[in-house]
């Protein structure tokens, strides 16, 4: 029996532009095993927008575009309302911006160097899906982490930032580079789980409105977590407080001749603020709406370990977005130890570009400090380190105390600081 995506496309195959009751198309490489998939996918989300699919193999759509048969077929394209073609990234582009879900990318394209950045991405993708003459010969694997419109974002928004570089001051480059980043990563990890029954009012909620990384318990409507207590509503609002005060007035009571102080000071304020308190409220404002959403920092000052301190209470949506990226697909090809460093390299590369790119100084000082996490870890699982008790106990407090918060100078290094953080406090009226 053929399946509802067959029969219509065995009806589109010999229906003419002409006499067609839609006049938007989506025309796609037929021989593609890939394509199809990806045009099985979709078929539904752009039938209900007016759009009919079909193959460029269909001899009305080779006639329409005068294409050749021998001629590789290397772009996707669409006819518009009033029969406009577009093709590639352009046609991406027009299909972004009739579908609610794929407004980041529209935007993105509109964006200066937007377009530019995403024809070449369509163009390396295309030329990638092992294609010979033009037609696929074996599908590219599509794995619930990562397909490509998942990974998209991530490449271009970031991008795009880098490219308009000198039109920003320091700080607004440093939050735009972070915002970018965070938007692709919130992009990737909810794209294999869009299909996801759940709410509309969930899915934007997991992408507007909450930190985590983890989309698919956040839009698993069968759980159903405790309700806050008033202890934990009193404890993220005490957190929220303390940020705030040291922010607006901790900063203040530094002395002006010591900017190195009254950055830190700055930056502690904003870290308690926005992590440990508004996201933490965000989580408890979730639960109590009947979605499991966990806080992101887990009180990381009790870690006695340094495994503890990374893996289950530092910033645990990053966690969970490196376990599922990179640690989990190197894990099984070099070793649990190769897969820990990268993902630390991974962390540091990330950090440095947000850190050290805005401050044009201090390059590699960040990507050190997350290497020698790394060392770290490394030592603390050795067989020296467990004789030791470097994973437990006092002894494991106090050395993740010192691994952690020691270099920390590496990390929001002097240049980073100065040029960075003082300009944005000032601009917050903090200083």
């Amino acid at each position: 029996m053929f399946s509802r995506f067959e029969n219509s496309l065995a009806t589109e195959m010999v229906s003419p532009v002409g006499s067609a009751s839609r006049k938007r198309w989506v025309l796609f490489d037929g021989e593609c095993p890939w394509c199809n998939s990806m045009a099985r996918k979709l078929e539904g989300t752009l039938h209900r927008r007016g759009f009919a699919l079909a193959p460029l193999q269909t001899p009305w759509v080779r006639a329409h575009f005068g294409l050749n048969p021998k001629e590789p077929l290397t772009e996707m394209k669409v006819l518009t309302d009033d029969g406009s073609p577009l093709s590639g990234g352009d046609a991406v582009a027009y299909l972004a911006g009739k579908i609610w879900w794929a407004w980041p990318l529209y935007l993105a394209a509109k964006l200066p160097l937007g377009m530019p950045i995403l024809r070449r991405a369509y163009r390396w993708i295309a030329a990638r899906r092992t294609c010979t003459n033009g037609a696929c010969a074996q599908p590219q694997p599509m794995t619930r982490a990562a397909g490509w419109p998942g990974w998209l974002p991530l490449v271009i928004l970031p991008s795009v930032v880098v490219a308009t570089r000198n039109q920003l001051p320091p700080w607004a480059l440093m939050w735009a580079l972070a915002v970018s980043i965070y938007a692709g990563c919130k992009w990737l990890t909810w794209w294999p789980f869009r299909n996801t029954p759940s709410t509309r009012a969930r899915h934007l909620g997991y992408l507007f409105a909450w930190p985590g990384m983890d989309a698919e318990t956040f839009l698993d409507t069968t759980a159903h977590p405790a309700s806050p207590s008033a202890r934990e509503w009193g404890w993220a609002a005490l957190k929220t407080l303390l940020g705030a005060t040291v922010l607006w007035a901790g900063v203040r009571r530094v002395s002006p001749s010591l900017p190195l102080l009254c950055g830190w000071t700055g930056l502690l304020g904003l870290v308690f603020l926005l992590h440990f308190g508004i996201f933490h409220l965000l989580a408890l404002l979730w639960r109590t709406a009947g979605v499991a959403a966990r806080p992101l920092m887990r009180t990381p000052a009790l870690a006695t370990s340094l495994g503890e301190f990374w893996g289950g209470r530092w910033n645990t949506g990053f966690h969970q977005l490196a376990a599922s990226l990179v640690f989990k697909p190197l894990r099984s090809r070099l070793g649990t130890m190769v897969a820990m460093f990268a993902v630390f390299l991974v962390s540091g590369l990330i950090h440095d570009l947000v850190i050290s790119f805005p401050a044009g100084a201090g390059y590699g000082l960040p990507t050190g400090y997350f290497i020698l996490q790394a060392a770290g870890l490394s030592f603390e699982r050795s067989n020296r380190g467990k004789v030791w008790g470097l994973g437990r106990g006092t002894l494991g407090w106090l050395f993740t105390l010192i691994v952690t918060a020691g270099p920390a100078f590496w990390l929001f290094h002097p240049w980073f600081v100065m040029r960075v953080v003082i300009p944005f406090l000032k601009v917050m009226r903090a200083v």
